[in-house]
């Protein structure tokens, strides 16, 4: 068995300052030996770590749409955030990704996807985020893994970790796998596990967001 967090940021991200170094320790240290790097609008992140992890490296990308963010699984190439839902699920499968969508009925956040457009998509989606350890809104892990049993989708556990320390905070306990085919069957056989961050670790990765916004704008980028 291993033990998969489905959904990590790094400082590709533009509200991170994780290090890929800090990343493979504290994985070492938890025990996380499989990570979906999410990072948002890039891959770039996750193809670097995972040529020095050593473990599985899913390269995953959060997407934002106007209805909300999706994450795309297992794909090659980034897929930028200014496309339609309908258009950027269609990129998603032409890289033979999966769609996977993040805390789902966060309202507390305006990245959560919008709850009409989980009713008109639902035939596209493979998988729903369960248990995000991120999560403001009370009940929305509970909500959302109503929706997925309702529905017969997959459920993923992700720590949404945008420092070192939230790693592991939420993971999927599963078999091992090779390749995306498997990893569907493994995570059907999956076990939730974890628990909600504290709330506070939000300001980290809201006063990091801001900061490089300062810095970007003081370089004129």
């Amino acid at each position: 068995m291993i033990k998969a967090d489905l959904h990590v940021h790094t400082r590709y991200s533009m509200d991170s300052n994780t290090s890929l170094e800090q990343v493979i320790e504290q994985c070492l240290k938890t025990g996380i030996n499989c990570l979906a790097i999410a990072d948002h609008g890039t891959i770039d992140g996750a193809l670097k770590l995972r040529e020095i992890a050593p473990f599985k490296v899913i390269i995953a990308e959060e997407i934002l749409t106007p209805a909300g963010e999706i994450m795309g699984l297992f794909l090659n190439k980034t897929i930028p955030s200014e496309y339609s839902v309908e258009e950027t699920i269609a990129r998603i499968r032409e890289q033979g990704g999966l769609v996977s969508i993040p805390h789902p009925f966060d309202t507390l956040r305006f990245s959560a996807f919008k709850n009409d457009w989980l009713r008109k998509i639902m035939d596209d989606i493979d998988i729903i985020e369960a248990l995000n350890a991120r999560s403001l809104s009370p009940g929305s892990n509970t909500m959302a893994k109503n929706l997925a049993r309702k529905n017969g989708k997959l459920m993923a556990a992700g720590s949404d970790a945008h420092t070192p320390a939230e790693i592991g905070r939420a993971y999927i306990e599963m078999p091992d796998f090779n390749d995306k085919d498997q990893f569907l069957t493994s995570m059907a056989q999956g076990k939730i596990r974890g628990h909600n961050s504290s709330p506070f670790v939000h300001l980290a990765s809201t006063s990091t967001k801001l900061f490089k916004r300062i810095n970007n704008s003081e370089r004129g980028e």
